[in-house]
């Protein structure tokens, strides 16, 4: 059986320009996804840092 790890060293090849744009294209997509989620989606330590300052000062 031919061992995988072997190949780990040897010099990477150039990806087709097609493969390449595919990926960067759902990099893209996968992280306008996660910006639009972040932008309806509550900060949970944010939250409760804020809520314990805003207590500390009426007190």
């Amino acid at each position: 059986m031919d061992n995988p790890f072997q190949y780990i060293n040897k010099p990477l090849k150039e990806v087709p320009p097609e493969l390449k744009s595919k990926v960067m294209n759902d990099i893209a997509v996968a992280k306008l996804l996660m910006e639009m989620a972040s932008l309806f989606s509550f900060d949970i330590a944010k939250v409760i840092e804020q809520t314990v300052k805003q207590r500390k000062k009426k007190m």
